[in-house]
């Protein structure tokens, strides 16, 4: 059976935008994590979005107008049409600069080393375009999405084409993939030293083989899961602070505030009224 798709739509004077998902076909659940299909219309004020610090990586076909980011909420931006970004320690802010429309693909960074096979640090913290990492067997990505009309029928064809490409590539080392799934199990509550214990690796050789196949250090990539499941826990406003961060793995509510001054840029409590549902984050 097929995935479903799952669409959540807004109106409003503001303009009106469909966010069409999908999870990956079966034999991709290790290196793809979603598809998104996103169309705006008649929006009259560009909203800038905070993309916070995750441990998936988006790839953008890009279908409408480009998108701008920067380093800081008002920062010199920069113009992106389709792009990759890698995995990032700090926070983006991104808005369209018109109408959007675009496709998503949220990979694992195991996913992304594979379908690029780029070593990950060369695009940590960075937004790079796409026909700047995309190997020749994903070249005409762009121009066969453009092709299909619906997102149903988008998302088939990237199941085919990853599925084709990842069945003639390398597998990932198999202690990096393992310690990456330890993290994610846990939402990166598993310490790096078990891990090393486990591997028979020391923490030098586990953190040049997170650079190479990953992009950022073990300690950062289990930090940056933490902090994803805390922003998680506070975006259902269903615990305190304190709680939110024992069920997150922090030692204490300070713990999870330094990490999210660092990720976000402030406190807990102030970033809380700026989650959207199912929307990212607006700032």
């Amino acid at each position: 059976m097929a995935p479903r798709l799952r669409v959540l739509r807004h109106e409003s004077e503001l303009g009106a935008w469909e966010l069409v998902r999908r999870a990956p076909g079966p034999g991709l659940r290790d290196y793809v994590v979603e598809y998104e299909g996103y169309d705006e219309r008649g929006a009259a004020v560009q909203v800038q979005r905070q993309q916070i610090p995750v441990a998936r990586l988006p790839l953008i076909v890009n279908f409408g107008s480009r998108w701008s980011a920067s380093a800081t909420p008002d920062g010199t931006r920069e113009l992106h049409d389709s792009f990759f970004a890698g995995m990032f320690d700090r926070s983006t802010y991104v808005a369209a600069s018109g109408a959007a429309s675009c496709a998503q693909v949220n990979l694992t960074p195991l996913g992304a080393h594979l379908l690029f096979g780029l070593p990950m640090h060369e695009v940590a913290n960075r937004i790079v375009a796409l026909e700047d990492v995309v190997p020749r067997a994903l070249a005409s990505l762009d121009e066969r999405l453009r092709d299909h009309a619906d997102w149903e029928s988008r998302f088939g064809l990237l199941d085919e084409i990853f599925t084709d490409r990842l069945a003639n590539v390398r597998a990932p080392a198999p202690d990096v993939a393992w310690a990456w799934h330890a993290l994610e199990r846990t939402n990166g509550r598993v310490p790096i030293g078990w891990i090393c214990d486990r591997l028979g690796r020391s923490r030098r050789h586990l953190a040049t083989r997170f650079r190479e196949q990953i992009g950022l250090p073990p300690k950062t990539v289990a930090r940056i899961m933490r902090f994803e499941r805390a922003v998680s826990l506070l975006s259902r406003n269903d615990a305190g602070l304190a709680a939110i961060a024992f069920e997150s793995g922090y030692y204490d509510q300070a713990h999870m505030n330094r990490d999210f001054r660092e990720f976000a840029g402030t406190s807990p409590a102030a970033f809380a009224p700026q989650i959207v549902f199912e929307g990212g984050i607006v700032v």
